[in-house]
């Protein structure tokens, strides 16, 4: 039996993907609506494929990889996403992901990729493999290379317009502690400026 532990912060998301999962005979499902939750129940040893959204207050999908990584390296981790591969799929593989899918995609494709990671291996689109292929073929370390996991996540959304005080409320962080990571990440990456660093994110097409 696949015991899948679905982390998602919206009710309806969960509810969406619970269906998918529970239509499968040899899938059993359970929720958790936190990253601190999903730690907690993966902590029982119980689940054996973890299927984590990215964005959650609180703790990021990013962290909770992090410590599923460190707690139990071999247990399969397929992250999901709204963001478009070009922003994220590159950095999560590397993370230790076993597969990084779209929230749009076919309820097929969950199945089919589920099933794939259960062997050992990692389930990869077309999309994500050639920016890997693009990323493993560049000798240049790009400037954004040397930031953590939420100073990236908070260099995405500055880049994408939204103010501080919008990324707090996004993140679940206070304004101050967004106001820091956007000063460390100017910082890191010799830039002056939101301005600079919103030039920088459109002209590179960010891969992670």
């Amino acid at each position: 039996m696949i015991r899948v532990l679905i982390t998602d912060d919206h009710p309806i998301v969960r509810r969406g993907l619970k269906q998918i999962v529970a239509d499968e005979a040899d899938m059993s499902v359970a929720e958790a609506g936190t990253g601190a939750e999903a730690l907690g129940l993966i902590d029982t040893g119980e689940f054996n494929l973890v299927l984590l959204d990215l964005s959650m207050p609180g703790i990021s999908g990013l962290e909770v990889l992090s410590q599923i990584r460190a707690r139990r390296p071999e247990l399969p981790v397929l992250v999901l996403s709204a963001h478009p591969e070009t922003e994220f799929a590159v950095r999560i593989i590397k993370a230790g992901a076993s597969g990084y899918l779209n929230k749009h995609l076919a309820p097929e494709e969950l199945v089919t990729a589920i099933r794939r990671v259960m062997t050992g291996k990692r389930y990869i689109g077309p999309a994500v493999a050639e920016l890997m292929a693009d990323a493993l073929g560049k000798d240049e370390v790009a400037l954004h290379s040397t930031l953590s996991d939420r100073e990236f996540q908070v260099m995405l959304l500055i880049g994408a317009g939204k103010t501080v005080s919008e990324i707090a409320q996004e993140l679940a962080l206070s304004v101050k502690t967004v106001s820091t990571y956007r000063a460390r990440i100017l910082e890191k990456m010799n830039l002056k400026n939101n301005a600079e660093l919103m030039r920088y994110v459109v002209e590179t097409k960010i891969q992670g």
